[in-house]
């Protein structure tokens, strides 16, 4: 069925009687009525008619109704997707509505109003216009309550939310607290406190390359002689991390026991690498031996590879003692001699990996400047001493590696013995670079 109209009340009135008819819902019948309105209302104040066809389509599976409004003389195309009800663009002019039918047999409903509009006709609309505004408002309800409902259920998922972050919060920290536990316990078993010697003070700094490591390949160890000897070595072994410690454990436990069997300090390098490359022939460590008498002050040192301890003597400037040698895993690896030296009461000695000299790659530079950083903080307690000089080396990091700095000094109420009032042998440090190097 096809009919043309003029007027937009007569039209409304149309679409009311057609949705009627085939039993629309009230939501689908007030969208409609306003969508025919919509696009017809331009074409009326233009002057331009619109035509209405309807065509029942009961073949398909769920029965419906083709609903098509033509506007022969539009301006432009008409658009179907702004309007309440979406409609199809079947042409330039023409869109069409396809309304699946309540009714499965969808056929009209007869008893229709007569084709003559009276006023008799008007309460019959106007139930119709209240039914349609209780649709909308039924659905906006609806909406209202569902999205009342979702900011609830979205209130009480982020507060379930935030509960879990507070959880994972206290477990996380459980798990820091844990893992800081066992770093310290393994740093412990690692690091052995400092002997306690009369007439000796000892202190220790120590900084993996990275902060989240255990520790790495810098390692120390530090004993009392059966002679009253204090023996101290310090190893860096090739690499970061758990593996490099695994050789640099190997390396200070076998100079260990070496030196407690009786061994010279000069041969202890040499033997340490026999024994250790068959077991890991990968394993380079330099190290560094030094041997303190505090009763005489008699100072021993053998190095392999390692960077020379410093020196300051109390009132004197900072002075390296370079003893040379190849450390572990090195060609003919071992100790060329034995550098022998004395120390008196409130000097000090600082032994160091070169983590502390190359954080900017410049290993004239860094030792230029660790001969002032020790000047700097020489006369401070020996427990503060390692960590300020490291602090002041470290201002900036060019280049990130494991930290050792390890000082000993000679107390000044230390006791002086008949052997140092004779005077022990005192050599200076030999080698054309350790003058250069003490000069600062």
């Amino acid at each position: 069925m096809s009919r043309l109209f003029r007027d937009v009340m007569v039209l409304r009135e149309e679409v009311r009687d057609l949705a009627r008819r085939y039993r629309l819902p009230a939501d689908v019948r007030g969208r409609l009525v306003l969508s025919v309105t919509d696009l017809a209302s331009p074409e009326f104040e233009a002057g331009h008619p619109v035509t209405l066809t309807t065509v029942h389509d009961g073949a398909q599976e769920v029965p419906q109704l083709n609903v098509t409004l033509t506007a022969p003389r539009a301006a432009g195309p008409l658009s179907g997707a702004d309007v309440p009800l979406t409609a199809h663009l079947t042409s330039v002019n023409s869109v069409t509505w396809h309304i699946a039918l309540p009714d499965r047999h969808g056929g009209p409903f007869e008893e229709v109003l007569a084709p003559e509009r009276t006023s008799a006709s008007l309460p019959v609309r106007v139930r119709e216009a209240d039914e349609e505004l209780r649709a909308a408002l039924a659905r906006a309800d609806s909406l209202t309550a569902g999205h009342r409902m979702l900011k609830h259920e979205l209130a009480e998922t982020n507060a379930g939310v935030l509960a879990l972050y507070v959880q994972l919060d206290e477990r996380d920290e459980q798990l820091r607290r844990a893992h800081g536990r066992v770093l310290r316990e393994l740093e412990d078993a690692l690091r052995p406190p400092p002997p306690k010697v009369d007439g000796l003070e000892l202190a220790v700094h120590y900084a993996p390359a990275d902060p989240a490591a255990p520790t790495g390949g810098d390692l120390y160890d530090w004993f009392t002689l059966p002679d009253g000897t204090v023996h101290v070595t310090v190893v860096d072994a090739l690499g970061h991390g758990v593996r490099s410690t695994r050789g640099a454990v190997t390396v200070t436990h076998a100079v260990r026991t070496l030196a407690l069997q009786g061994h010279p300090l000069h041969s202890i390098l040499a033997r340490t690498h026999h024994l250790l490359m068959p077991f890991n022939a990968d394993l380079m460590a330099t190290v560094l031996l030094v041997r303190l008498d505090p009763a005489t002050g008699e100072l021993q040192v053998a190095s392999g590879s390692h960077p020379p301890p410093l020196l300051a003597r109390e009132g004197g400037a900072p002075q390296f003692l370079e003893a040379t040698g190849r450390g572990i895993g090195f060609p003919a690896p071992g100790s060329d001699a034995v550098l022998r030296d004395h120390m008196g009461p409130g000097d000090l000695l600082l032994l160091y990996t070169d983590g502390l000299t190359e954080s900017r790659r410049d290993l004239i530079e860094g030792e230029s400047r660790l001969v002032k950083a020790v000047e700097q903080h020489a006369h401070r307690a020996i427990a503060e001493i390692p960590d300020a000089v490291a602090g002041e080396m470290h201002t900036v990091v060019l280049h990130a590696d494991d930290t050792l700095a390890l000082a000993m000094r000679i107390t000044a109420d230390a006791p002086v013995t008949a052997a140092w009032a004779g005077g022990v042998r005192r050599l200076p440090p030999q080698g054309g670079r350790a003058d250069k190097r003490s000069s600062g």
